[in-house]
């Protein structure tokens, strides 16, 4: 479990799927009664002393016919909805790209069942000046796009033709290099399977690639303490 500050108040909790039920739990014990309010994207958790717990639900929508009274209900009833639906085995691509480096792969639950990682040289910038600063610049330019053009053919080939058995794609690395990538055609089917939080990993290494279940499965929380 992680936490962070959250903008706006608060901080971020993420909770692994098997310990969310105990999470909470013990959120009940520490703060008093609690009452949960349900939605598809969302499970709120307020306490008796003030202080809240906003689930965001992984993988959306929770099915709201599972939590009795049309998403209004007890402690228990939410949380049992909300731990079945992230403990829920789901089949999720994964692609990751830097100028670097790049990693595509499939998941079953948690088992990593097809995957592709490989690099290219992209150099840093360049401090020096005048002409062969440009002729840095251009060189530089061409690398990165033979970087990018390389993750996008290694996802045409490892996730694409996967794609309408996926759940869900889940992307990571470097936010301007994936979004060089969503002008390319052939990778509209895995955009348009895009969920949950972007991944911001490091150099996309097949061991950051098999760590990226316990990023993607895990449930975010902001927790708000009482006012005043």
């Amino acid at each position: 479990m992680t936490a962070r500050p959250a903008a706006g108040g608060g901080r971020w909790v993420t909770v692994a799927p098997e310990r969310l039920a105990g999470w909470i739990r013990g959120f009940a014990e520490r703060h008093g009664a609690v009452e949960a309010t349900s939605g598809p994207d969302l499970v709120r958790f307020a306490a008796a002393d003030g202080s809240a717990a906003e689930c965001h639900v992984p993988f959306p929508p929770l099915d709201l016919r599972d939590v009795p009274g049309d998403g209004a209900g007890g402690q228990e009833d939410a949380a049992g909805a909300l731990v079945a639906h992230a403990r829920r085995s789901r089949t999720v691509g994964v692609l990751l790209v830097r100028l670097g480096g790049y990693a595509a792969g499939v998941f079953e639950g948690e088992r990593l069942v097809t995957s592709k990682v490989g690099s290219r040289l992209v150099h840093g910038r360049s401090a020096a000046g005048g002409w062969s600063q440009q002729r840095f610049a251009r060189r530089r330019e061409k690398q990165s796009s033979e970087a990018l053009a390389a993750a996008a053919d290694v996802a045409a080939r490892v996730l694409v033709p996967r794609a309408e058995g996926l759940d869900a794609v889940v992307l990571g690395g470097d936010r301007r290099a994936v979004e060089e990538l969503r002008g390319d055609r052939r990778l509209a089917p895995l955009f348009a399977l895009e969920a949950g939080a972007f991944l911001a990993v490091p150099d996309p290494k097949l061991a950051v690639l098999e760590g990226t279940p316990a990023l993607f499965r895990a449930v975010r929380i902001r927790v708000l303490d009482p006012e005043g």
